[in-house]
């Protein structure tokens, strides 16, 4: 019956905080999942829940023990998941200014007679085409993280995305084909930029330094990434750190535009 009695004279605050930490915690786990370091977060989990445990039957020894590696254990936690409280920071840094933006965009507020939509068409047009020549090439569509960090690595640009640009960009004796594009609002922001490799994530041998960049930039940002081998021709699309499956050019051209919209 006490307990009955302390939910009831629960707060409407309260309630709001486990609703926060509930929500703080999914999106924690978004970002680690699929990487090494969700067993490290579940491994947390267990010793937290643990130390509750311990401090709730009075067990004075254990709890001690937990309660220290708890406190003392928060500046190995931040050199752990650096990269995952990188993107989460990036997210948090960027998404309201980007639905601020979409806001007033449908409401009308700012009207240009320019549309600054990807033309995502040409753009797999133009990797289904260097598919076919075998042409190299690594393609980073920006969504809410800014990219800029690292397209300062690179050659600012600032072209309007056609299909015989972005076959220029990437022809083998061009002297830009090197590194990844960064393509945002339907302008190349940046050529020859250079990603973040992953080296933890097992993927075939076939697969080489490209798919490597693609999955790393996709996995530290909310970035989208297209890779045409050049050794097999095949082309690859890549979202948060993982392989998405296509069917067809046609298909990868919806399922980009939807993550881009």
């Amino acid at each position: 019956m006490d307990i009955f009695k302390d939910i009831l004279d629960l707060r409407f605050i309260d309630y709001v905080d486990v609703v926060l930490v509930a929500l703080l915690l999914y999106y924690v786990y978004k970002l680690v999942k699929g990487t090494v370091a969700i067993n490290i977060f579940i491994g947390i989990i267990i010793i937290y829940l643990v130390w509750k445990l311990t401090e709730f039957l009075d067990m004075q020894l254990l709890t001690g023990i937990f309660g220290g590696f708890m406190k003392v254990g928060i500046i190995a936690l931040i050199v752990v998941f650096q990269p995952e409280i990188r993107k989460f920071l990036l997210m948090v840094g960027s998404t309201n200014f980007n639905r601020r933006r979409k806001f007033l965009k449908q409401l009308k507020f700012l009207k240009t007679e320019t549309n600054d939509e990807t033309d995502i068409d040409a753009i797999v047009s133009a990797c289904n085409k260097m598919s076919m020549s075998k042409t190299g090439a690594l393609i980073v569509f920006e969504r809410n993280n800014n990219l800029d960090f690292l397209s300062s690595s690179g050659d600012e640009m600032n072209i309007k995305v056609t299909q015989p640009i972005i076959e220029s960009i990437f022809f083998k004796n061009s002297p830009l084909h090197d590194g990844a594009i960064i393509v945002n609002n339907n302008i190349v922001k940046a050529t020859r930029v250079i990603l973040p490799v992953n080296n933890e994530k097992n993927i075939p041998q076939r697969f080489g330094l490209r798919h490597r960049a693609a999955i790393g930039v996709t996995e530290k940002t909310d970035a989208l990434s297209l890779v045409v081998s050049e050794e097999t021709g095949h082309i690859s699309y890549f979202k948060d750190g993982e392989f998405v499956v296509f069917e067809d050019t046609n298909q990868l051209s919806s399922m980009i535009k939807n993550d881009l919209s």
